[in-house]
């Protein structure tokens, strides 16, 4: 990580200090979301069967969201076009940004995934770091993401807008309604290229124990790749200014 874009971080989690609504919105809100689930079942077994997938879904949408709408606005007030005349390269710039919402990730993901293990009572019998570790990747692709597509949209309307194509097909298709295995084949072709498919099929795996196999091994590699090549897109495709 360069010093220019450890600079980035830091201003970003600046602003995000000054932003309690945005703060609030990262860090409540899913875990509130996940409260409400735990009454709307008003069963503890079928919390434990539903909650694993949504530890990691929640934290994605979430972030999501925050950051496409954040580094948006960055762009259409001019900052990223000041920043940018700056000898800073894309990646940079991107990885700053990607590390702020990281770090926020990383407590969002210990905020969810604590509350549903200790007062609501989920119980997996894998590791709780492997479950942990799952959701923060799950926000991170939702970071990734969420740059890349900011880079399309010219308002915060529009940048709201790409939920349906980006994170609503992934949420269908991903297992958590009906699982993969009964899919018609060209549904599941569809799931195989989506990375949340491998996230809701790696929470699963965690909560199961089956902790250190093949297949836990691939999906955590397909979401932080996915990441990866997410925010590899977001570099390629930055603009300076909305026109």
């Amino acid at each position: 990580m360069t010093s220019a874009s450890r600079a980035t971080t830091r201003r970003i989690l600046r602003q995000l200090r000054h932003d309690p609504r945005t703060v609030a919105l990262l860090l409540l809100v899913p875990v509130l979301l996940v409260v409400l689930l735990r009454y709307m079942f008003d069963s503890a077994a079928a919390f434990d069967r539903v909650a694993p997938a949504l530890l990691g879904i929640f934290p994605f949408i979430v972030m999501f969201l925050v950051t496409s709408v954040t580094t948006l606005r960055e762009r259409t007030s001019g900052t990223l076009e000041r920043l940018m005349t700056m000898p800073l390269s894309k990646l940079d710039l991107l990885t700053g940004y990607a590390c702020a919402f990281g770090l926020l990730a990383v407590v969002q993901a210990l905020a969810v995934t604590g509350v549903s293990l200790r007062p609501l009572g989920l119980t997996v019998s894998g590791s709780t770091a492997v479950l942990l570790t799952v959701a923060v990747l799950d926000a991170l692709l939702g970071t990734a993401l969420g740059l890349f597509v900011s880079a399309f949209a010219r308002t915060e309307f529009q940048a709201v807008q790409f939920m349906p194509a980006v994170v609503f097909p992934q949420l269908l298709l991903c297992g958590l309604f009906v699982p993969r295995a009964h899919m018609a084949q060209p549904l599941r072709w569809a799931s195989d290229i989506l990375p949340l498919s491998y996230a809701v099929d790696a929470l699963d795996r965690a909560a199961a124990g089956t902790t250190g196999t093949a297949d836990l091994v691939r999906d955590l590699t397909v979401i932080a790749g996915s990441a990866l090549a997410a925010l590899a897109l977001a570099a390629a495709t930055l603009r300076r200014r909305t026109p």
